[in-house]
């Protein structure tokens, strides 16, 4: 079992995961199957959490790491969420949040936030300048969310497959080292990231 990556406040860590865990996980997303009917509008593949652990970002786009990262409560050991990052996606300091997947006992009971700032936290302390994500159009509870821990849309792309949709998918960023005057550091970041990352530039 890999060590512990972070904490998520009281009670909770991260821990990267490995091959080994894959059964685990397996059974996490069979227990917890309303992510893939919400965008896909089917239950998970028998071997989804292989498949998650296999996929790799487009040939044409560089990164330097990818993480499958699980989510614990202690000192139960239980799966609270699992997710995955690809770190210096496109340019260096982008860390993209693939997939974050919260257990449905624990949705609207105040989980999610820290488990998702527990890794944003980290992800600062590894130098990451922006957190970027994309969120399926018409998953309100996830858009609302996101939007909640301060991402903003950057543009949309339609005909996204998932499962047996095409979905409209709304790519968001978080700039993770923004200070000085409020909205205005924000802004220039945003404005820097559009610069070096032309794919995510609004659609004239």
């Amino acid at each position: 079992m890999s060590s512990i990556l972070f904490s998520c406040g009281a009670g909770r860590y991260c821990r990267e995961l490995t091959a080994a865990d894959v059964p685990a996980v397996q059974r996490f997303l069979e227990a917890n199957p309303e992510y893939f009917w919400t965008v896909g509008d089917e239950p998970p593949r028998p071997d989804e959490a292989q498949q998650e652990f296999d996929e790799r970002p487009p040939a044409e786009l560089s990164y330097s790491r990818l993480r499958q990262l699980g989510f614990y409560a202690e000192p139960s050991g239980e799966l609270l969420a699992y997710g995955s990052v690809v770190e210096d996606l496109m340019r260096p300091g982008v860390c993209h949040l693939a997939l974050f997947i919260v257990a449905t006992a624990r949705h609207g009971r105040g989980d999610a936030a820290p488990l998702y700032q527990g890794l944003e936290q980290w992800a600062r302390a590894q130098g990451a300048r922006w957190m970027r994500l994309g969120v399926v159009l018409g998953n309100t509870r996830a858009e609302r969310f996101w939007q909640g821990q301060g991402f903003v849309e950057l543009r949309r792309r339609e005909g996204v497959p998932a499962g047996r949709r095409l979905n409209t998918l709304r790519v968001m960023l978080k700039p993770l080292l923004a200070a000085g005057a409020a909205g205005k550091a924000e802004a220039d970041e945003i404005a820097d990231y559009l610069c070096q990352v032309a794919r995510d530039r609004p659609e004239p």
